[in-house]
């Protein structure tokens, strides 16, 4: 089966907001065996949305439309719907009555506009919205199954996962699909595909390997379609494994997780804890560890210390080690890590120093030069990195090779 999805608003096409709808649907989608074979965003025009609906129609068997089903003149979605399908449009009471009990609730008034929003094409089927006032249209026309959604994440999210995912599993026999992932780090694309070259080349047809990169990683996705869901899981992680074990120094982990996230895991099932000192970084270290939930049972905190005489107070760094060396060394780093797992009594600490950019670099210490440092209570080690002339990638970077310093220490000291 494949399906296509089209978003509705002028507020996308301008950029006001992201569609992120699009790629949680996709996501969702592919996970029970249908592949989506188009993403498009219209504007919040009748001909606009009835011509992406023709072309969907040509490609797809499923389309699945969020937006434009507000109260306001600009919502066009469900009129357009009723003259693509040449409907027309009826009240429908179930949906009226949990209108009005939502403004009941809220002591609101109902107006006319809201009474509206129960209004929907005479030859839909209605799926009721918990979550909000604008209702979920199902059409089954021209051998087709459409479904029109509201715009709003956690409204879409509710209706597809509780409504419209199993629906379309009862309507269609699929196929199924195992998707395996493998974090990989500190590894560049070309190089990565060169050493498993020959595994890929293995592959057979119903099995295809994805290169997902991201600054400092990669994850490698191993996507694999049949009929029988155990023989296929064990024919994937088959060759997930050959992987893994071919590039046993750059994986992560093998899932589809986060690498802050999969440091924390490991962390916290052993008992141990972690802090940071950040400089050229300014805490994204930490706020990559902190958009977790939980993170707290092994993330101590961190100190951003961007000035000598912060790294000095507070980490204790040596003046004569910034005198004779600066800020950005080997010595002053693993200094800044044994002061911060010392001072905020620490299992592990990471400490990042460098020349992020696009200025302040030196013949010596160009910008992109950045250094490392992890300590635990048996050493501090410390790696130079060279990255780009641009700050923000190499803000990033530094973040993801810290983090997988210290996920590389913790797997051998504790196996």
């Amino acid at each position: 089966m494949v399906a296509e999805i089209i978003t509705i608003g002028d507020e996308i096409l301008i950029g006001q907001i992201v569609d992120t709808n699009s790629a949680w649907m996709a996501r969702e989608l592919n996970l029970i065996g249908i592949k989506v074979k188009q993403v498009s965003s219209v504007s919040d025009d009748a001909d606009h949305i009835i011509e992406a609906l023709t072309l969907a129609e040509k490609r797809a068997d499923i389309i699945l439309i969020t937006g434009g089903l507000g109260p306001t003149k600009d919502d066009v979605t469900k009129i357009t719907m009723a003259r693509y399908f040449n409907m027309g449009l009826r009240r429908d009471q179930e949906t009226l009555e949990h209108v009005t009990d939502i403004f009941v609730k809220f002591n609101k008034p109902m107006i006319d506009v809201n009474r509206k929003q129960a209004d929907v094409p005479d030859g839909c089927t209605v799926i009721k919205n918990k979550n909000g006032t604008a209702p979920c249209m199902w059409f089954e026309e021209h051998g087709k199954i459409f479904v029109s959604m509201p715009g709003v994440p956690f409204e879409m999210m509710y209706l597809m996962s509780e409504e419209i995912l199993p629906r379309l599993k009862k309507a269609f026999k699929l196929p199924a699909i195992f998707h395996k992932t493998i974090l990989t780090a500190n590894i560049g694309e070309s190089f990565l595909a060169v050493e498993i070259e020959d595994i890929e080349d293995s592959l057979p047809s119903h099995i295809r390997l994805a290169y997902l990169p991201k600054l400092g990683q990669i994850r490698l996705r191993l996507s694999g379609t049949g009929a029988d869901e155990a023989i296929l899981k064990k024919e994937v992680e088959g060759y997930a494994q050959r992987i893994i074990d071919r590039v046993k120094k750059h994986v992560v982990i093998d899932e589809d997780i986060a690498l802050e996230k999969a440091l924390l895991d490991m962390m916290e099932a052993n008992q141990l804890t972690l802090s940071t000192a950040e400089s050229c970084t300014g805490g994204y270290i930490s706020q990559l560890i902190t958009q977790h939930p939980g993170c707290s049972s092994v993330f101590a905190g961190g100190a951003v210390t961007y000035s000598n005489a912060l790294k000095m107070s507070v980490l204790g760094v040596k003046a004569e080690t910034l005198e004779a060396f600066g800020a950005v060394s080997e010595q002053t780093v693993k200094e800044m890590a044994y002061g911060a797992r010392v001072n905020f009594k620490t299992d592990y600490a990471v400490a990042v120093s460098g020349v992020a950019g696009p200025d302040g670099g030196t013949p010596d210490k160009p910008v992109g030069t950045v250094w490392i440092a992890v300590a635990n209570q048996h050493h501090v080690i410390a790696r130079l990195f060279n990255f780009s002339n641009r700050r923000a990638q190499n803000i990033e970077r530094s973040a993801i090779a810290a983090l997988a310093m210290v996920l590389n220490e913790l797997k051998q000291d504790v196996g």
